[in-house]
């Protein structure tokens, strides 16, 4: 049996990018990983939603554990507050978004697996919300970045 010569490194990408007030650090990439995961902080401050639509993916799961303040996961239409050592594995094809609701800024380590999905897709994400400049995204731009990284944006909910 022959092993492959593994070289270990921490936190191998430490690449953090800015969508809008939200910040994602990743940790580790396809490329760290054999392909097994992706992890990534993400930081949310008090009272922030996303900026991008609501969406699902059929290639992966992902599993959100609380590391400070509380993010409101949305998860086909039903809230569920993750706080601080509280996680959540959102499952394949199940429509999904997030928003701090909180007067406290919110942090969580997010796990994709296997890793289908990297800091591309939020790099390109970023020049669309941080071009909106505060305003609303273009969601069309957003949508097309999202199907090209094998996400689906959820259609807009109708307004009551």
């Amino acid at each position: 049996m022959t092993q492959q010569a593994i070289n270990p490194t921490v936190n191998p990408p430490d690449e953090t990018i800015r969508l809008g007030h939200l910040t994602v650090r990743f940790l580790l990439t396809a490329d760290n990983s054999a392909g097994s995961i992706t992890a990534f902080e993400l930081f949310v401050p008090a009272g922030q939603r996303l900026a991008a639509p609501a969406h699902s993916h059929d290639h992966y799961e992902e599993t959100i554990y609380g590391l400070d303040g509380v993010l409101t996961w949305t998860v086909d239409g039903k809230p569920i507050d993750v706080g601080p050592g509280q996680a959540l594995c959102i499952p394949r094809g199940a429509i999904h978004r997030f928003d701090n609701n909180g007067s406290m800024n919110a942090s969580a380590l997010c796990v994709i697996a296997p890793a289908a999905i990297g800091p591309q897709y939020f790099r390109e994400s970023a020049d669309v919300i941080n071009a909106a400049a505060g305003g609303p995204p273009d969601r069309a731009k957003l949508a097309e970045i999202m199907f090209r990284h094998g996400l689906r944006p959820a259609p807009p909910r109708p307004q009551a």
